[in-house]
């Protein structure tokens, strides 16, 4: 299985999930299993708080979990997307602060879910380069191979976001 992307030679990550710090969870639909098929995660009640920037009917979470859907393609962002993303990182933060245990998920778990992962934990306190490293050592060294979002991370969001308001 590989990623969506016209990027033939990356691997779809080993777990649906992956802890990048205690209680903020990155992860996707889709993944290789134990084998090496293609596996699809569907989330319970796993998480308090579940962040969807790709939404497949049947994947969770269960009625009662706190679930926000931001749709954002793994591509170019407007300023309105990235002003999404900019919101549910700060509820990842928020949610972190008070304890509990948040998902941020996408197809696989590599770009999208690691734009907003990363913005949260520049609000927490880290630099962006920092951030993008813990993501890759903790979910895949695949995580973020989208360039164009670690040059928002890097110029941060709300930079990146009132650059895209001004072009459009």
């Amino acid at each position: 299985m590989r990623t969506r992307r016209k990027q033939p030679d990356v691997p779809a990550p080993q777990n649906p999930w992956s802890e990048i710090v205690p209680g903020l969870w990155m992860g996707g639909h889709a993944f290789a299993g134990r084998s090496g098929e293609p596996e699809f995660a569907v989330v319970h009640d796993e998480f308090d708080l579940v962040l969807t920037l790709l939404r497949l009917p049947g994947h969770g979470p269960d009625p009662g979990v706190e679930h926000h859907v931001w749709p954002i393609p793994d591509g170019p962002l407007d300023g309105t997307q990235l002003a999404g993303v900019i919101r549910l990182a700060r509820a990842a933060d928020d949610a972190l602060e008070e304890g509990r245990r948040v998902l941020v998920r996408c197809y696989h778990g590599y770009n999208r879910s690691g734009l907003v992962v990363a913005h949260a934990l520049v609000l927490a306190g880290h630099s962006s380069d920092e951030a993008i490293r813990l993501i890759r050592g903790r979910r895949s060294p695949w995580a973020l191979h989208n360039e164009l979002f670690v040059e928002y991370l890097r110029a941060g969001l709300p930079t990146a976001r009132l650059l895209e308001e001004l072009a459009e």
